[in-house]
């Protein structure tokens, strides 16, 4: 949609209770998310998965040639997560508890951006999806240490049921539903 003439695209970042609000009151069109809007019987909220993307643990080069074990090496390797609030923490969580495992926590960070510098700049492994970090992985300056095949980043589009949809919307959204 950007730079389409036809369009007037506006885009705005908030928390998602905020955004979801605005989108009931038809402030906004659709509300782009990692995590779906909850449902239940009086919602009008839809969600369609965008995509997935993978999740790792990333970090600077290691001076051993050891490889990285995962889980095990969480027992002494510091890590950076995403915060409590974060979907693919949610589910790393539970992956460490289900192997016992209490990891050392440096930081818990809501913001990818600032999770990125910290990972750059820390000692120790991060969570985050290859994505944000791909500059740094590109130079050498972050290496993946391990992927995380049980946790994935989801992205949704989120939209209120309409009696008449936006038309725009059923040209971007899976399977046209807009």
């Amino acid at each position: 949609m950007v730079g389409r003439a036809d369009v007037e695209l506006i885009v705005r970042s908030g928390n998602i209770r905020d955004l979801l609000a605005q989108l009931e009151a038809h402030a906004l069109d659709v509300v782009l998310a990692n995590s779906a809007a909850p449902r239940d019987a009086r919602s009008s909220l839809r969600n369609h998965l965008l995509n997935e993307q993978p999740v790792s643990l990333v970090g600077r080069p290691r001076a051993t040639r050891r490889k990285f074990k995962f889980p095990d090496d969480l027992r002494s390797e510091p890590i950076l997560l995403p915060s409590l609030d974060s979907d693919i923490r949610v589910a790393f969580d539970r992956v460490l508890e289900l192997a016992g495992i209490r990891p050392i926590i440096l930081a818990e960070v809501d913001d990818m951006a600032m999770l990125r510098l910290l990972a750059r700049e820390r000692e120790g492994v991060t969570l985050v999806p290859p994505i944000v970090v791909r500059d740094e992985l590109n130079s050498g300056v972050l290496v993946e240490h391990c992927r995380i095949e049980d946790v994935t980043e989801t992205f949704y589009a989120i939209v209120q049921k309409r009696r008449f949809p936006n038309r725009l919307l059923s040209e971007l959204l899976p399977a046209g539903k807009g």
